[in-house]
């Protein structure tokens, strides 16, 4: 390919959106709108071996399966972030210089990849192709889609190598991995204090503070922290579930029922 060719085609792609006829999923090159319009055409004789889907090309069939495995053997050297294939990892590699030489022709904004302008589009066209299979929730990423049907599983599949606590993402789970490092990045802006996890120095900041942003749905008390919401909510229910075995009285709060029972040792 000559490279006037190459630049006609890579980098000023996005003149023209490619939209398919039969499901108006849109494209930025023709070639990427008549590969996909085979898989209208085509037989897909190509099934993943997890799951009942299956594919036209036996390559993105290959692509589809690394989706069900936990393996990222590609890591950027920056910073070290790991990917199921080299094509995401070149992706991702733009991201640490300042070329961005995809250009969405609708906005104007620039992208380092051309991943990354492809999901823009979609921004463009409102276009979910990606389905709960639970529920009538679409979604622009299929990505979103999985994350959205775990809720309904209840399946939490990335488990920590430490406490082996169990989360639904690896998001959730890399950010829970803090916990176990000495590392705490997220500094109070009123004192000395750091925390390895941003919520609680959310919450530490808000003693520094006389805002009470966090209103009682039943009363509409107002409190400083969601937690004291969430021991003031249980004067409000109707069952009392903390219990002395001694004398059976019971009380509304574990605290309650550990100063009661002082009474009992004397």
């Amino acid at each position: 390919m000559s490279l006037r060719k190459h630049d006609s085609r890579m980098h000023n792609s996005s003149k023209t959106i490619h939209r398919c006829k039969v499901c108006e999923k849109c494209f930025v090159t023709l070639r990427e709108l008549k590969r996909h319009t085979a898989s209208h055409n085509g037989d897909k004789q190509y099934k993943c071996d997890f799951c009942e889907k299956r594919f036209v090309h036996p390559g993105n069939a290959k692509k589809h399966m690394l989706i069900h495995s936990e393996e990222k053997p590609h890591r950027c050297d920056v910073c070290e972030k790991q990917y199921r294939t080299l094509q995401e990892l070149k992706s991702h590699a733009r991201t640490h210089t300042d070329e961005k030489s995809h250009r969405c022709d609708m906005c104007e904004k620039q992208f380092s990849a051309m991943v990354y302008l492809k999901r823009h589009l979609l921004s463009h066209t409102g276009e979910k192709p990606s389905k709960c299979k639970f529920c009538e929730k679409r979604f622009s990423f299929n990505g979103n889609a999985l994350r959205h049907m775990s809720m309904h599983t209840g399946e939490k599949r990335h488990i920590c190598e430490v406490c082996e606590k169990t989360f639904r993402t690896s998001t959730n789970l890399r950010q829970h991995m803090v916990v176990h490092s000495d590392e705490k990045p997220h500094k109070c802006k009123f004192c000395e204090k750091s925390f390895n996890l941003l919520n609680n120095a959310k919450r530490h900041m808000e003693l520094h503070t006389n805002k009470k942003t966090h209103r009682c749905n039943v009363c509409e008390k107002v409190f400083k922290t969601a937690r004291e919401v969430k021991l003031h909510a249980v004067v409000h229910e109707d069952n009392i579930p903390f219990q002395c075995e001694i004398c059976k009285k019971r009380f509304r709060r574990a605290g309650n029922l550990k100063q009661h029972l002082v009474i009992h040792r004397d």
